[in-house]
C-alpha cells in the first residue's frame, strides 16, 4: 500500500523533502481586483484575436462546436484544479498538487515542462509585440522594440507583485472592455439595429447558409479543436496568483466559478458574432483577420490599427503575466528542491529575482533565436512546447483523482470547491485529452503530429531527469541512514 502526501500548502507548512527551512517569501501583494481582473484577461489571449480566423476558414460556422468543445474541457480541467488550489493555495498550482498526489517526478516534470512553455511564449509575444510598434515607429528596429518591451515589464516584474497586478490589471480591463464593446455593437448589427450596416451580409443566416453550418464535413469540428485549443491556455493563471492574494480561497473559488461565463461570453459570444457579421469564407477574413474584417463591416474607420492596439494589449499582457507564471513556476521548483535553492529566495519585497532573471535571460535567448534561427532552432522551442497545455491539462486530471482521496481522509472540510460527477467527468475529460492528442498525430497539414512529437521528445528528457535525481536521492538518503545505524552501533 502506498503511503498518501500529507495535505499542507506549500512554502508555508513544515519543512518537507527537499523543502526550504523557512516558509514561503512571497507576500500577499494582490488585491482581490487584480485576481479579478488576472483570472478574466487570462481566457483572452492573442491567439483569439489573431488566430481565430485559419479556424473559421477550416470549419465554417462549425468553429463553434471546436471553442465549445475545448471550452467545456477547459471549464472541467479549471474546475478540478479549482477544488485542489481551493483546498491548498500554492504558488506552484498544478505542479505542487501533481508532486503530493502522484509523486515527485510528476511534480517536476511538469513544473518545468510549463515553465519552458512559457519563456518560449515570452519570445513570442516580445516579437509580435515588436511588429506593431515597428509599424508605428518605424525608427526603432523591431529588436529594439523587443528588448525594451521585454526590459520594462521585467522591470514591473522586479519591482512587486503588487506592479505586476496592477500593469495586468490595466491590459487586462483594456481587453474585456473592447471585446465586450465589439460583441454588443456586433450584436446590434446582426439584428439589423445598428445604422449603416448591410443588412444582407450581416446576419444569422450566415450560420447556415453558404454551404451549411459544417460546409467542410463534421471532420473540420475536430482539426477546429486542434487550431483553437492552445489559445485557451493561461485560464490557470488565476490559480498560481491566488498565493500572493489576500484571501486565496476565495480569489480560487471565485475564478474557478466564472470560468463559464468567461468562456462562453469571450470566445464563444464574440466568434459567433463574427461568424454572423460575415460569410465565413468572405476574403476579408482571410486576408484581414475575423476582427479586422468584422469591424470593417460595422463601418468602423480605422479597424485595422484599433484592432492592432487591442493585439498589442493582449500581447503585453501576455508578457506580464508569462514572466510572472515562468518565475513562480521557477519559485515552487526551487522551494521543492526540484531547481536551484537561489530560486526560492525573495527579497524584502517578496519577488522572487533570481527566478524572474532566469526565466527573462531564457526568454532574451529565445528571441534571438527567432531573429537568427527562425527556421530551425525557434521553429523547434515553438513546436516543443505546442502541446504542454494538454499535458498540463491531463496531469491536472490525474491528480485531482487521487488528491480528491486524500482531501477527504485528512479535511474534508476543505473541499469548499468540489469537482462535479466524480469521477466519471475527470475520467471523460482524460479520455477527450487523450483522443485530442492522438488525433494530432494524424494532423500533417497544420504541425499537429511534429508538435506533440516534439513535445513528448521533450517532456521524455525531463522525465528521465527526474527519475535519475529521484534514484540518485533514494541512494544519498540510503546511504545517510546506513551511516547514521553505523555510527548508533559503533557508539553503543
Amino acid at each position: 500500500m502506498t503511503s498518501q502526501p500529507t495535505l499542507t500548502k506549500a512554502g508555508n507548512g513544515p519543512e518537507g523533502p527537499g523543502g526550504p527551512p523557512t516558509g514561503s517569501g512571497l507576500q500577499a501583494g494582490l488585491k482581490n481586483r487584480h485576481l479579478s481582473m488576472i483570472a478574466i484577461g487570462g481566457v483572452i489571449g492573442a491567439g483569439l484575436f489573431v488566430g481565430s480566423s485559419t479556424g473559421i476558414a477550416t470549419t465554417g460556422p462549425g468553429i463553434l462546436l471546436s471553442y465549445a468543445l475545448v471550452g467545456t474541457l477547459v471549464v472541467l480541467v479549471m474546475r478540478m484544479l479549482g477544488e485542489m488550489s481551493a483546498a491548498n493555495p500554492t504558488s506552484g498550482s498544478f505542479s505542487a498538487h501533481a508532486d503530493r498526489a502522484l509523486g515527485p517526478w510528476a511534480g517536476f516534470t511538469i513544473g518545468w515542462l510549463y515553465w519552458f512553455f512559457w519563456v518560449v511564449v515570452l519570445a513570442v509575444e516580445a516579437t509580435a509585440g515588436a511588429a506593431i510598434l515597428e509599424g508605428w515607429i518605424p525608427a526603432v528596429p523591431q529588436w529594439g522594440w523587443a528588448l525594451i518591451v521585454m526590459l520594462v515589464l521585467t522591470a514591473t516584474n522586479l519591482a512587486s507583485v503588487g506592479s505586476y497586478g496592477e500593469f495586468e490589471f490595466w491590459f487586462a480591463g483594456i481587453k474585456v472592455v473592447a471585446i465586450a464593446a465589439f460583441i454588443v455593437v456586433g450584436g446590434l448589427a446582426v439584428f439589423g439595429l445598428l445604422p449603416g450596416v448591410d443588412s444582407e451580409q450581416a446576419g444569422l443566416s450566415n450560420l447556415t447558409g453558404h454551404g451549411g453550418f459544417l460546409p467542410n464535413g463534421a471532420g473540420a469540428v475536430l482539426t477546429g479543436i486542434l487550431l483553437v485549443v492552445f489559445s485557451f491556455m493561461g485560464s490557470e493563471i488565476a490559480t498560481l496568483a491566488a498565493g500572493e492574494s489576500e484571501d486565496p480561497q476565495r480569489a480560487v473559488t471565485k475564478a474557478t466559478n466564472s470560468i463559464i461565463w468567461r468562456i462562453g461570453v469571450f470566445y464563444l459570444g464574440s466568434i459567433l458574432v463574427v461568424v454572423c457579421l460575415l460569410p465565413w469564407d468572405s476574403e476579408a477574413i482571410a486576408e484581414d483577420g475575423s476582427y479586422v474584417a468584422a469591424l470593417d463591416s460595422l463601418g468602423i474607420a480605422h479597424a485595422g490599427q484599433i484592432m492592432n492596439f487591442i493585439v498589442l494589449t493582449s500581447v503585453l499582457s501576455c508578457l506580464n503575466s508569462g514572466l510572472y507564471t515562468a518565475s513562480r513556476m521557477a519559485f515552487s521548483l526551487g522551494e521543492r528542491g526540484d531547481a536551484p535553492r537561489a530560486f526560492a529566495r525573495t527579497t524584502h519585497r517578496g519577488v522572487p529575482r533570481a527566478a524572474i532573471l532566469v526565466s527573462v535571460v531564457f526568454g532574451f535567448v529565445a528571441v534571438f533565436f527567432n531573429y537568427k534561427f527562425p527556421d530551425s532552432v525557434f521553429l523547434f522551442l515553438v513546436n516543443s512546447s505546442g502541446a504542454v497545455a494538454l499535458l498540463v491539462w491531463l496531469v491536472i486530471c490525474f491528480s485531482q483523482l487521487r488528491m480528491r482521496k486524500i482531501i477527504q481522509a485528512e479535511a474534508p472540510e476543505k473541499l469548499v470547491v468540489r469537482m462535479w460527477l466524480y469521477p466519471y467527468l475527470t475520467w471523460l475529460s482524460i479520455g477527450f485529452i487523450a483522443f485530442v492528442l492522438v488525433y494530432m498525430l494524424t494532423d500533417t497539414e497544420h504541425d499537429g503530429r511534429s508538435t506533440v512529437l516534439l513535445t513528448l521528445l521533450v517532456a521524455a528528457v525531463v522525465l528521465a531527469i527526474a527519475l535519475v535525481r529521484h534514484r540518485l536521492a533514494g541512494r544519498r538518503e540510503a546511504a545517510g541512514a546506513s551511516a547514521s545505524e553505523r555510527d548508533e552501533v559503533g557508539v553503543g
